[in-house]
């Protein structure tokens, strides 16, 4: 899974960071969505020519883990090491997933890490000693305010329940270490305020800013009840608190404390990609603690939306057991890649069904894409002997296509490379191959080849060249997204020899007009996305 392809070097990378996920059960529709938007805009930056850093990993501490692994009757470690072998690791590989590390919060290059992070908050006077009584939320890991909790019906009738998981909350009293989260929402309102790009959308920006304005409570980091957790460095009977360690991957693993050029050279993350759920632990707590302790913050905060199922937010419930694996066995993975991230804008809810799946397959990939590169290669093949022909009657025909695909560049780039709008990036690309498909079947090259005067052949050429040079286009810009069936095309349009590897192609050559060349061998392979069975 390591990273390849055109890089700079001296310069920053471009960071991207996906939640360290919860090894509590096997990865579902919503951690592999998250991840494959990372990888898309990873490997699009990447292709933009830059250095690109890609981090993932799982949260392997903590209440939920501990009684997790209690009730399958191992012990914690155990039960994390066969998840992230068996399950977490293995679906990154199956969904091509590019990431450049994969950092578990069990390890000592980052446990030790995190203990030196607080002891540096506890030397600067950041951390105190005190005692809370609160509802407490173990599938969260967070205490709860009396505001936000729900009441009880049915089964849980007379009992508070938490917003997020509909189950109800314990109520706990411990001895703690607090951070001094309260000293800081003036700071963080006035970065909130300097730079509005820092938490994405617009709408969770201002959830976040309403939460700060209404003032902050200091925060418990530490939990003394049970001991599945980085040990507090001055005080071994109290474990530190989860969201704490598990917030600290993302400077742990570039080499926070143990390579000062390397963390110098990577961090703070560009983007941190999270689901909207976990948005006010990445915009309020880890921008607080990073302050505290002198360190630059992230670019950007990009909470995505909710993966919704009949309605309601994707639960292993309401899926009856779908997982990714089972759509990528039907659909195939490119298409899987593709689909949640061309059906649902980035950053709101969408609804999931594999009636729509269907739809839009079919509709997108099978008729336009996948018929557009099937047609072009069998006309080649036809009329040419499967040899490229030279555009020798460009007109205004052919100029359109230019201009489209310039403008399909553009958009793609701006959207998806700077705005992480995915859908809107995607849609771009296809209009752009709607527009070629419209091409062909307004000049008929089937209709120009029953005339074999020179003049017509010409026409001909121009028309097919036109087509093929249009995919080739489609190939770079879309390799981002579909890589193995962007690479199947590159192949078939006979690129390989001539323009070198697909994704080594940068995005800046992707409109450049003309550099398939003539003499190129274009073969029909196999179907890029062949018709589903029921």
């Amino acid at each position: 899974m390591a990273a390849t392809g055109t890089e700079q070097t001296g310069s920053k990378a471009y960071y991207v960071t996906t939640p360290i996920y919860y090894v509590n059960d096997a990865p579902h529709l919503g951690h592999a969505y998250t991840t494959v938007a990372g990888d898309v805009l990873t490997r699009w930056h990447r292709q933009r020519g830059e250095k690109v850093w890609y981090l993932t990993g799982t949260d392997e501490h903590g209440q939920k883990i501990m009684r997790t692994a209690e009730a399958n009757g191992v012990s914690p470690r155990e039960w994390c090491d066969k998840l992230v072998e068996e399950a977490w690791k293995p679906l990154w590989e199956h969904l091509d997933i590019r990431n450049d590390d994969f950092i578990r919060t069990t390890e000592k290059r980052h446990t030790d890490r995190v203990r030196e992070f607080v002891q540096d908050l506890y030397d600067k006077g950041e951390i105190y000693q005190g005692g809370y009584e609160g509802p407490y939320c173990v599938g969260c890991e967070e205490y709860k305010t009396y505001g936000e909790l729900l009441d009880g019906d049915g089964g849980f009738a007379g009992q508070k329940l938490c917003p997020i998981h509909r189950a109800p909350v314990e109520m706990l009293q411990e001895e703690n270490y607090f951070f001094k989260l309260s000293e800081y929402g003036p700071k963080l309102l006035e970065h909130y305020e300097r730079h509005p790009e820092f938490i994405q959308p617009e709408s969770a920006r201002n959830e976040v800013v309403n939460f700060v304005r209404q003032g902050l409570e200091d925060l418990s980091i530490s939990r003394s009840t049970f001991d599945w957790g980085v040990k507090v460095p001055w005080d071994d009977k109290h474990v530190i608190y989860v969201w704490i360690d598990a917030l600290l991957n993302y400077a742990t693993a570039v080499g926070y404390g143990s390579d000062q050029e390397r963390f110098d050279g990577t961090f703070p993350a560009d983007v941190h990609l999270v689901g909207k759920d976990i948005l006010r632990f990445h915009a309020v707590i880890w921008p607080a603690m990073l302050m505290a302790n002198g360190l630059p913050l992230p670019g950007k905060i990009a909470a995505n939306g909710w993966l919704m199922v009949g309605g309601e937010k994707m639960s292993k419930s309401n899926l009856t057991g779908i997982s990714p694996q089972q759509l990528t066995e039907h659909f195939g993975v490119d298409a899987y890649r593709w689909y949640f991230l061309r059906a649902i804008a980035f950053g709101q809810d969408g609804s999931f069904s594999w009636e729509d799946f269907t739809a839009r397959y079919t509709s997108e990939l099978a008729n336009d894409y996948g018929n557009l590169a099937s047609r072009v290669a069998a006309m080649v093949g036809k009329y040419f002997d499967g040899t490229l022909p030279e555009a020798k009657a460009p007109g205004e025909a052919e100029q359109a296509i230019v201009d489209g695909l310039a403008k399909a560049v553009g958009e793609a780039d701006r959207r998806i490379g700077d705005e992480l709008d995915f859908s809107g990036g995607i849609a771009a690309v296809f209009d752009f191959v709607k527009q070629v498909n419209g091409y062909l079947t307004e000049q008929a090259p089937w209709k120009v080849a029953k005339d074999s005067s020179p003049e017509a052949q010409a026409r001909l050429a121009t028309i097919l060249y036109t087509a093929a040079e249009a995919l080739r286009a489609c190939a770079v810009l879309l390799n981002a997204v579909m890589p193995e069936s962007s690479a199947k095309l590159w192949e078939s349009l006979g690129a390989e020899p001539h323009l070198g590897a697909l994704g080594d192609q940068p995005l800046a050559d992707a409109g450049r007009w003309g550099q398939l060349p003539a003499g190129a061998t274009v073969t029909k392979g196999k179907v890029l996305f062949p018709r589903l069975e029921d």
